[in-house]
C-alpha cells in the first residue's frame, strides 16, 4: 500500500466513503472525474489500519481515522475544496433494481395505469393487495400504490413485481459519511451548513450562556451589559429614595419635582406641525362658489 503511505503524507483532507453495491466500472468513472483534484484509495481494512498506525507517531491526529475503518469503506484524499469534491463523488450514481433482503433506500410508488401484463397474472397483484382491473386485454392498476416505504425490508415478491414492471427504484454510488480535515473529524452533513447556519448556532450558544449566567449571577462577557444596566437602575432607585443625587438621576428628580414642566413642552412641540397640517388641509379643500355668483339675481336672461 505504497499509495496510501504517500497519500497520508501528501494530503491533509480525507472524505470517508462507503461503497456498498458500487461496481468496478462505476468506481472507474469516479476516479476519472476526480483526476487532478483527488485520489480514491480502497483496500483491506486490516492493512489500512496497520499503515495508519505506522504514521501516528509522526502525525498523532491520524488516530482519529481508525474508528472509521469499518465495513466496505474507502478514502478520497484531497487538498482541494471538500464541498466540490463531495459533489463530484455523489453525482456518480447508477440506477439499480431492488434486491431481496436489503432495506429500501427510499419510498417506492407504483403509478396507476396500464401495466402491459396479460390478465393471467392478476393473482400476483392480488397477493400483494394491489387493486387492478382488466382494460383492453391488459392489467391496469386502479390507484397509485406506495409499494415500499423507506427502510422497509425488500422481499422476493417486491423484486418480482418491480422486475415485471421494469422499475429500477434505487440507485447506488459513493456515500460520504464523515470528513477528516486538518486532524479533525466530523460528520459529512456539516459540509451542508452555510455561514448563516454557523452564525445562528453560535448566537444560540451565546444566548444560552447569557441566560445561565444571569440566572446564577455569574458575570461573563455576554452578561456584563445586563449587569451594568441592572446596577445603574438600582443606583437611580436609591438616588430617588434618598437625598443623594448624581448626574444620571437628576433629570428623574426634576421630573418628579415638577411633572408639569415636561408636560407643557410636549404640546408646544406638537402644536406647530398640527397647525401646518390644518392649513394644508384647508388649502386642499375645494373652494366654495361665492354666494354672489350662485344667488338668483331676481331676473332671467330673457326677461
Amino acid at each position: 500500500m505504497a499509495k496510501l503511505n504517500d497519500a497520508l503524507k501528501e494530503y491533509k483532507n480525507v472524505l470517508i466513503v462507503q461503497v456498498d453495491n458500487v461496481g468496478s466500472s462505476q468506481m472507474q468513472q469516479v476516479r476519472l472525474a476526480l483526476r487532478g483534484k483527488a485520489i480514491v484509495l480502497m483496500g483491506k481494512n486490516t492493512i489500512i489500519r496497520k499503515i495508519v498506525r505506522e504514521h501516528i507517531p509522526s502525525n498523532p491526529a491520524l488516530e482519529n481515522l481508525l474508528p472509521y475503518v469499518v465495513g466496505n469503506m474507502g478514502f478520497v484524499f484531497t487538498n482541494g475544496n471538500l464541498n466540490e469534491i463531495r459533489k463530484i463523488v455523489l453525482e456518480k450514481k447508477v440506477p439499480a433494481a431492488a434486491k431481496a433482503g436489503t432495506n429500501a433506500q427510499n419510498s417506492v410508488s407504483i403509478p396507476a395505469g396500464s401495466t402491459g401484463l396479460d390478465p393471467g397474472q392478476t393473482a400476483f397483484f392480488q397477493a400483494l393487495n394491489i387493486a387492478t382491473k382488466i382494460v383492453k386485454g391488459a392489467i391496469e392498476i386502479v390507484n397509485e400504490v406506495v409499494f415500499l416505504k423507506q427502510g422497509d425490508k425488500v422481499t422476493s415478491s417486491h423484486v418480482a413485481l418491480l422486475d415485471k414492471l421494469n422499475i429500477r427504484p434505487f440507485s447506488y454510488g459513493f456515500k460520504v459519511t464523515d470528513v477528516y480535515e486538518n486532524g479533525n473529524t466530523y460528520a459529512a452533513s456539516v459540509l451542508d451548513m452555510s455561514q448563516d447556519d454557523l452564525l445562528a448556532g453560535f448566537f444560540r450558544g451565546v444566548r444560552t450562556l447569557a441566560a445561565v449566567s444571569a440566572a446564577t449571577s455569574f458575570p461573563t462577557l455576554a452578561t456584563v451589559p445586563f449587569f451594568l444596566g441592572s446596577a445603574y437602575r438600582k443606583l437611580i432607585a436609591i438616588s430617588l429614595a434618598t437625598d443623594y443625587t448624581f448626574e444620571g438621576s437628576q433629570k428623574f428628580k426634576d421630573y418628579l419635582a415638577d411633572p408639569s414642566k415636561f408636560a407643557s413642552a410636549a404640546p408646544a412641540a406638537s402644536a406647530a406641525p398640527a397647525a401646518g397640517a390644518a392649513a394644508k388641509k384647508e388649502e386642499e379643500k375645494p373652494k366654495e362658489k361665492s354666494e354672489e355668483s350662485e344667488a338668483d339675481m331676481g331676473f332671467g336672461l330673457f326677461d
